[in-house]
């Protein structure tokens, strides 16, 4: 049987491969603790979830979802509302905002709907893994543009070459950034627009952490920026902000053209969100922002933890003040995937290496901070005891 060329092009997806090291793991009988996977263990909120019962038992909302691709009116409208009181952000929801089955969907959908075979498309390294799939999945040449710790994990535009430059359609960005945390500021965002105008680049920013940020740093949407939304579009996600990762919901904002593009891929792929759950989400946008504040909290905990047991064991940083992950640097003369084997093989705590997200991951682990306390408590003494245990062996 013939598999398309295409798929062979793309590495397997991190996150697949974990859970199958963990699962293999654990059928030996080992107890992982895997610190690998962003996914909060909370629960969506008690009216989220009503919500969603409620209208489940309509059986008009049994038939297939209302305006389908687009997403229901009233949704668009709460994403509107939303925007604005969070961001100051105005957007028509008839034109400038649609429903996502998760922002991951916006990231593919985004590539087909303004990218040719052939063209270029511009991603950060370290990056999320998932912009490279849909690069090529849809035709397109994924280009690299480092980012580096002594510039704020922000990509210097300058120093991507004229030739390529000249060949790209296409930019992803992602702040606060996973994997680094990093975020970004007024002033980026602004040479962003101005990046895009002179080269004729399509921005698809994706924001699903914009809520998630630690020691007063701003939440940042990039249409705040003048002229974004000439520009591209940014995707976001109740995910993270209201515990709603298995939901898939999200949405797709900006740019009245790419939005319609996306649109009209989206009516010749899918048939919309389920009406339920939209009407859970509009819950969500409307009544449940003060999950926010309490799960920063719980993070902020998690965070210090990590950090303190970090330290312990002779790895001290400043942490960027973005996402639920830590971006840690490996301890001096080890590389990603050692330290990463370390902590599974003599702890059995799960991290994901550095270089899952590109050559520039090197150096480096992602630990998440979305694990119960308890076993975020095991983990960090389990990994405290492993190097005490180290240090003997190498006195």
């Amino acid at each position: 049987m013939q598999i398309a060329e295409r798929l062979t092009k793309i590495p397997p997806y991190l996150f697949m491969e974990l859970r199958k090291k963990i699962a293999k793991a654990k059928a030996d009988g080992v107890d992982v603790i895997s610190l690998a996977i962003g996914d909060p263990v909370e629960p969506t909120p008690d009216s989220i979830i009503e919500e969603l019962c409620i209208q489940a038992r309509d059986p008009e909302n049994h038939r297939y979802p209302t305006d389908e691709e687009k997403g229901m009116r009233q949704f668009r409208e709460e994403i509107a509302k939303w925007y604005k009181s969070r961001y100051g952000v105005g957007l028509d929801p008839a034109t400038e905002a649609l429903g996502l089955i998760g922002s991951k969907e916006g990231c593919h959908h985004f590539v087909l709907a303004c990218i040719n075979p052939g063209d270029i498309v511009l991603m950060t390294d370290p990056g999320y893994p998932a912009y490279r799939a849909s690069i090529l999945m849809g035709g397109g040449i994924p280009y690299s543009v480092p980012i580096r710790p002594e510039n704020g994990y922000l990509p210097a535009f300058d120093e991507i070459p004229t030739d390529v430059v000249e060949k790209s359609r296409g930019l992803f960005l992602n702040y606060p950034n996973n994997p680094t945390g990093a975020c970004a500021t007024p002033a980026f965002l602004d040479r962003v627009v101005a990046f895009a105008k002179d080269n004729n680049i399509a921005v698809c920013y994706d924001n699903p952490y914009s809520e998630i940020v630690f020691d007063g740093q701003k939440r940042l949407s990039f249409l705040s920026a003048d002229g974004a939304k000439e520009v591209g579009i940014e995707l976001n996600s109740l995910s993270k902000p209201y515990n709603m990762t298995g939901w898939r919901i999200g949405m797709a904002v900006g740019n009245r053209d790419l939005i319609a593009a996306i649109s009209k891929v989206k009516e010749n792929t899918d048939s919309g969100i389920f009406n339920p759950i939209q009407f859970a989400g509009i819950q969500a946008l409307r009544r449940e922002n003060k999950n926010i504040p309490r799960m920063l909290k719980i993070y902020k905990t998690r965070r210090t933890r990590v950090l303190k047991t970090l330290a312990k064991i002779g790895i001290e940083f400043d942490p960027p003040k973005g996402t639920f992950y830590l971006w840690v640097p490996t301890p001096k003369g080890m590389s990603s995937l050692e330290f990463t084997n370390i902590l599974f093989e003599k702890a059995a705590v799960v991290v994901a290496a550095g270089t899952a997200y590109g050559r520039y991951g090197e150096g480096f682990v992602r630990i998440s901070l979305t694990v119960p306390d308890q076993r975020l408590e095991e983990a960090m003494v389990r990994i405290e005891n492993a190097f005490i245990q180290r240090k003997k062996q190498w006195k």
